[in-house]
């Protein structure tokens, strides 16, 4: 059943429960409004709602279409907004950033809202109203507020998580090299910020158009929160825009790190193919089968070519260490 709640309010308070299989009762008072939830409606449900409180056709086709950007269009007496949720998908050590989108309608009489493609439902946000009827009962435009509010509070949970995660490989990447796996992870992960900046470009400009524009549909009252809406979206997009400067710090290190242990190794390589030149060369020449060489009939002469490659392969040896070579 895609209608996950629809109910009507009067001074703050529960008035009834709607069955939108029957027709929608008339509001008796100004002050009622009927909130609507909705999870991923058939196009027969929302055009129901569409005849009865007058929704702009346009509005209705974005809000069947989950693939839309943040936005606000104003239609006539009704205000028509799209905000896009975050959730993770998969294991903690790599999850993904998956997108969600929710359609909102709003009037001076009602609220409907639209879930797509997220499970993060806002019976949590009707049950905390509820239970704070001098805050219900300003009326729908507090219940968009509080709607785009829960919203933008599960940004912070999902970057609270890849924040753990993108610290953790910080502190990897400086105790041990990373593998492919953690690389690509690394990649990945940056790439996610990367799609979830250009989601909260427009969510900022949603927020500040709520403050910065007078709109018909709003009281004046609800500035405030929508203020502080505005402030916290600014502070989702600044602690991402922080995780993707990381992200590409670590990437660095990495190389660097990866750049310094290779040319230790080059150094290594160098100077033991130096130390072990000397020894090979004089084997090798003493190795030629010749009749007449110098000291070839010496009766010590093994053991001073030995006592000669143990002397130069040494002092190789201590000067290289010294020199920070091995």
């Amino acid at each position: 059943m895609s209608v996950i709640a629809a109910r009507i309010y009067r001074d703050g308070r529960l008035l009834t429960d709607v069955d939108l299989t029957k027709p929608i009762p008339t509001l008796e008072k100004k002050e009622d409004f009927i909130w609507i939830g909705l999870h991923e409606p058939d196009a027969a449900t929302i055009k129901a709602l569409q005849e009865h409180f007058g929704l702009h056709e346009l509005a209705v086709e974005d809000a069947l279409d989950p693939r839309h950007l943040p936005k606000m269009e104003s239609y006539g007496e009704n205000l028509f907004v799209v905000a896009r949720t975050i959730h993770l998908v998969g294991s903690d050590g790599a999850a993904r950033i998956e997108y969600g989108n929710t359609a909102i309608f709003v009037g001076r009489q009602f609220i409907i809202t639209v879930r797509h493609g997220s499970d993060r439902g806002h019976a949590p946000i009707r049950t905390q109203l509820e239970a704070t009827p001098w805050l219900l009962k300003q009326g729908p435009d507090y219940v968009l507020h509080a709607i785009l509010d829960f919203i933008v509070d599960g940004y912070f949970e999902t970057i609270d998580v890849v924040e753990e995660q993108v610290l953790a490989m910080e502190d990897r990447a400086m105790e041990t090299f990373l593998d492919r796996a953690q690389t690509s992870r690394l990649f990945t992960l940056r790439r996610d910020l990367f799609r979830l900046q250009r989601i909260l470009g427009p969510t900022e400009d949603l927020a500040n158009r709520f403050v910065n524009i007078d709109l018909p549909q709003l009281d004046s009252e609800i500035d405030p929160y929508f203020r502080d809406l505005a402030d916290h979206v600014r502070r989702v997009n600044y602690r991402v825009a922080g995780l993707r400067d990381t992200l590409t710090s670590v990437i660095e290190t990495s190389g660097l790190l990866e750049q310094q242990r290779q040319g230790v190794i080059t150094r290594q390589l160098a100077a033991w193919a130096a130390i072990l030149a000397v020894p090979t060369a004089i084997a090798g020449i003493y190795g030629m089968n010749f009749d007449i060489m110098p000291e070839l009939r010496w009766k010590y002469g093994y053991f001073a070519v030995l006592g000669v490659m143990f002397a130069i392969c040494g002092t190789l040896y201590y000067r290289f260490k010294r020199s920070g070579w091995l």
